[in-house]
């Protein structure tokens, strides 16, 4: 039976090990690749003390999957009166598990969680095989802002 759930951080281990997972697959990197240590200790350090809410997805004890939604707060405005947006990211399951409802259950959950806790606007960066998903569940394109990366 599958079970998704809103992870805490006794459940560290289990969302370390479902997004170095999901970003090997996501990005096509080998399976003997080696994260950082900077990689590392920073996704820790932020699973046990950042802004989020983080699901994790279990057949048994096994992670089939996993999401998380990161909270940022801005100055209000008259779109945004409480300043709190949401960005959602890592929304990963397991390709045997593809197709069953799985990501959507995941997000609709960070979606309520993230309405309970006041964020007016969720973002997200998706790929091409996400986009389905996301447009279905009401999500659109922006053209809202510009963005500095490190270069």
């Amino acid at each position: 039976m599958i079970r998704i759930g809103i992870a805490n951080k006794d459940d560290i281990e289990d969302m370390m090990s479902s997004r170095l997972e999901m970003l090997k697959v996501v990005n096509h990197l080998p399976e003997d690749y080696k994260y950082s240590d900077e990689m590392i200790n920073e996704s820790r350090d932020y699973f046990l003390h950042g802004d989020h809410i983080t699901v994790l997805a279990k057949d048994g004890d096994e992670i089939i999957g996993c999401a998380s939604m990161s909270f940022i707060r801005i100055m209000p405005t008259f779109d945004h009166p409480t300043g709190k947006r949401a960005h959602l990211m890592n929304v990963y399951t397991r390709n045997e598990y593809r197709r069953r409802g799985i990501a959507r259950k995941m997000v609709e959950l960070l979606i309520e969680e993230s309405r309970k806790a006041g964020a007016t606007e969720i973002s997200l960066d998706a790929t091409e095989s996400g986009r389905p998903l996301y447009e279905s569940m009401g999500f659109v394109d922006s053209t809202e802002c510009m963005v500095l990366t490190k270069g």
